[in-house]
Formats: structure tokens, sequence, C-alpha cells
């Protein structure tokens, strides 16, 4: 009986000194807005390409450096902050013919699960836009790290992603306004 208690002891000694290693492991970031910017293009009845941005974007990750399964991440992008340097063009992109931005007024991803990949990490994670969500799997390229500004930890990674407008519910003017809508992602974070 003796000896089973010292086992049992034993191996919760062990379990918690490798959970307090798996949660040292994890450092969790917040999104620098300053450093980051979400582009997206979407052709123009074939003759050219329209590029906008959301000025407006904000949200948290946290990555495990021993183990990328457990690493996570939420961002978010406000609908209103649409810009495409046309005011008349954003107006009609935030009303209900595209964005709906009074109904739906944030983007959002949630990641779902997370993996090595050669380049980063692959992020697989639910997209939400217009009121729509679907899963989709982003490619993060960079991880780097370091101090910048003195006392400040921070980590970056870059994405492009396709996808279709239609398949969230936003179908008005096709193929005037393009269908495939490409968009590239780049931020930092700081470490909390």
């Amino acid at each position: 009986m003796r000896a089973l208690a010292t086992t049992s002891g034993l191996l919760a000694a062990v379990l918690s000194l490798a959970t307090t290693s798996s949660a040292q492991a994890a450092d969790k970031y917040t999104v620098d807005p300053a450093h980051t910017a979400t582009v997206f293009k979407v052709e123009h009845g074939g003759f050219s390409w329209t590029y906008g941005r959301f000025n407006d974007v904000s949200g948290s990750f946290t990555i495990d450096a021993q183990n990328a399964e457990a690493s996570k991440f939420q961002i978010v992008a406000k609908v209103d902050s649409l810009d495409t340097g046309n005011a008349q063009r954003d107006g009609h992109l935030k009303s209900p013919d595209f964005f709906n931005a009074k109904q739906f007024p944030a983007i959002t991803f949630v990641s779902t699960s997370v993996s090595k990949h050669a380049n980063g990490l692959q992020v697989v994670g639910d997209l939400t836009l217009h009121g729509v969500t679907k899963p989709v799997t982003l490619v993060l390229v960079g991880g780097k790290t370091g101090e910048f500004p003195k006392g400040v930890q921070r980590t970056g990674y870059s994405t492009e992603i396709s996808i279709k407008r239609s398949e969230f519910g936003m179908d008005k003017m096709i193929p005037a306004a393009g269908d495939e809508v490409v968009i590239q992602i780049s931020f930092e974070g700081t470490k909390s």
C-alpha cells in the first residue's frame, strides 16, 4: 500500500512538471496593429485589379514552440474600416450589396488546428465573413522572434489566401466585380 502511494505521488509530480513545462513553452502575443496589414484585391471586369485593406485589425495568438499543435490564433477585422481609396466605392462595399457592415460588423478567423509547416505553421480555422462561417487553411510564413524595441518581445507571420466571395453569400455584380478575392495578411504580435 505504501509503495502504491509513493508511486502515485511520483506520478503526480511528473505530471505536474510536464504541465508546467508545457505552460512555460507557450508564448502569448497580442496583435500589434501598427505592424499589421490585411490587404485584398478583386478583379474589375477583367480590366485590372481593385485593391483594398482593412485598417482596424486586432487579435491574439499563442505560440507553443515545443508543441505547434497547442498554438492558437484569433484575428478580427472591422468591416467599417474597409478602405479602397475611393469613398463612394467604400460606401457601396459596406452596404447590403456586399459586406453589409451594419449587420455583419466584423470578419473573424479562429484557428481550430495548428501544425508545423516547412515555412512556418499550417493553420486550419473558421473564417466568418458576411455571417457565413467556412473552414480555411492558412500557411503562415515566418515566426522570427526578437526584441524590438528594447524590452518588447515580438514575432510575426504573413500569408495569402484566395476565397470566392459568392460562397459567403456575397454574389452581387459578378463578374463585373470578380468572384475570387485574394487576401494577403501580414501581422506582428507583442508578447503579453
